[in-house]
C-alpha cells in the first residue's frame, strides 16, 4: 500500500444490496440516488472558461434529479485540451468561473463532480461538428505529446515523446488542477485514464513503445498512471471520493485488455482510489467494436467482482428498467447516463415514477408537478 493510501487509511469496499434510488456513500460524500451525469465535453469554452452554457447545462441535470453532476474532460494544462473549445482548470480564471457552477449542483442536492483530463496525441483538434479534423498551424494548432511518437491515426500529428521533464510537469499539472477543483467546491474528482488521452495512452502498447521506466511491462505503462493518483490523492481532503476512468479494453489483439484493467484497479484501490468508471476503446481509430444496449456493463461488472471495487457503468443505458438492474444485480454501484440525460434533464424524476420511489422536483416546479405514483413504504 502507499503512502497516500496508508494516511487515509481507506481500501474501498463493496455493498450487497442497493437500487437505483438507493445512496451512495464514498468516504465523506453520500450521492441521493446511483444515476450519476457522464462527463460530456461541450466543446464551446473560450480559453478554457466555462460559460452560463455550462451553468445552465450542468445545473438543469442537478435540480433533474441526478446523484453527481460530473463536469466534462477539463484540461490540466493548455496544451492538454482536444480542442480550442475544452474547458480548462489550469489558472484561477477558469476556477472562478467552475465555483458558482459547483455551488448551484450543490444547492439542487447533487454532488459536484469533475473530471481532469490530459489529450495528448488526441490533442489540437477541431471541434466535432466541423469534422474534428487536426488544426493546421494557421488555425491555432499546438504540438502535441504521448508516450511514444505514435500518431492517433491517419491526418493526425506524430507527438512528441514525453520526456522525464515533461513527466514531471503533467504530474504537477494534475496536482495544481485538483487543488483548484477542490477550492472551488468540487467534490468527487475523477481521472480520465480512458479514451486515448494522455493517461490511456501510457498504459497500452499499442501507443506506448517507450524503453525506459514508463514503457515496456505492465509495471512500466501504469507507473505514470499510479503516479498521478498518489499525487493527486495526496492533494486531497480524505473525505473527498477520488475516481478513475478507464478504457478496459482497446478492441484490438494486443492492445490493453480487460486482464490488464482488473489487475490494474486492484492496484488503484491500494493506492485510495475509490470507484473505478469503466468505459472502453478510442485508442485507436480502427478499433471494430459491437455495440448494444449495456454492452460495455459486463466490464464493469467483471472488475467490480475480481478487484473488489466499486465501478460505474456506461454506454447505452437507455430505460429504467435495464439502469436499476444492473444497480439491484450488482454489476456497478453507479449508472452514468450520458445522452440520456441529454434528451431529458428529467429522466430521474420520470424514472421515480416507474419505480414509484421518491424524487423530489425542485421546490418551485413541485406545486404544479404531481407525481403520478406514490412511494412504495419503506
Amino acid at each position: 500500500m502507499t503512502a497516500a493510501a496508508s494516511t487515509n487509511s481507506h481500501v474501498a469496499s463493496l455493498e450487497t444490496s442497493a437500487s437505483l434510488f438507493s445512496p451512495f456513500q464514498l468516504r465523506g460524500v453520500t450521492y441521493r440516488n446511483r444515476v450519476a451525469m457522464s462527463p460530456m465535453c461541450q466543446y464551446i469554452a473560450v480559453d478554457g472558461v466555462p460559460s452560463d452554457w455550462h451553468l445552465v447545462h450542468l445545473g438543469s441535470r442537478a435540480s433533474g434529479g441526478v446523484g453527481l453532476v460530473m463536469v466534462e474532460a477539463t484540461a490540466v494544462e493548455a496544451i492538454g485540451r482536444i480542442t480550442l473549445g475544452d474547458t480548462g482548470i489550469w489558472n484561477d480564471t477558469q476556477a472562478e468561473a467552475f465555483a458558482r457552477i459547483a455551488k448551484f449542483v450543490k444547492s439542487q442536492g447533487a454532488v459536484p463532480g469533475i473530471q481532469l483530463a490530459h489529450a495528448g496525441r488526441k490533442a489540437s483538434t477541431h471541434v466535432p461538428w466541423v469534422g474534428g479534423h487536426a488544426l493546421a498551424a494557421n488555425e491555432g494548432a499546438w504540438e502535441v505529446i504521448g508516450p511514444s511518437a505514435v500518431a492517433f491515426g491517419e491526418g493526425s500529428p506524430t507527438p512528441q515523446e514525453a520526456t522525464l521533464a515533461d513527466i514531471e510537469r503533467i504530474v504537477a499539472a494534475f496536482v495544481a488542477a485538483t487543488r483548484r477543483a477542490i477550492a472551488a467546491g468540487f467534490e468527487t474528482i475523477e481521472m480520465h485514464a480512458a479514451h486515448g488521452y494522455l493517461l490511456h495512452s501510457f498504459l497500452s502498447p499499442l501507443s506506448n513503445h517507450r524503453t525506459d521506466q514508463y514503457g515496456g511491462s505492465f509495471e512500466n505503462r501504469t507507473r505514470l498512471l499510479l503516479q498521478v493518483v498518489d499525487a493527486v490523492r495526496g492533494a486531497m481532503p480524505a473525505e473527498v471520493p477520488l475516481f478513475v476512468r478507464i478504457s478496459a479494453t482497446d478492441w484490438v489483439e494486443g492492445g490493453w485488455d480487460v486482464d490488464q484493467t482488473v489487475q490494474l484497479a486492484k492496484e488503484l484501490n491500494q493506492h485510495g482510489v475509490d470507484l473505478i468508471d469503466v468505459s472502453s476503446g478510442a485508442l485507436v481509430p480502427t478499433a471494430q467494436i459491437t455495440v448494444g444496449p449495456g454492452y460495455q456493463v459486463p466490464f464493469a461488472e467483471r472488475i467490480r467482482n475480481e478487484a473488489g471495487i466499486p465501478t460505474a457503468a456506461v454506454g447505452l443505458i437507455v430505460s429504467v428498467a435495464q439502469a436499476n438492474s444492473i444497480i439491484a444485480d450488482q454489476q456497478a454501484d453507479l449508472v452514468m447516463l450520458g445522452r440520456e440525460l441529454l434528451r431529458d434533464a428529467y429522466w430521474v424524476h420520470h424514472a421515480s415514477n416507474e419505480l414509484e420511489q421518491d424524487s423530489p422536483w425542485p421546490i418551485s416546479y413541485g406545486y404544479a408537478v404531481r407525481r403520478r405514483h406514490k412511494p412504495k413504504p419503506a
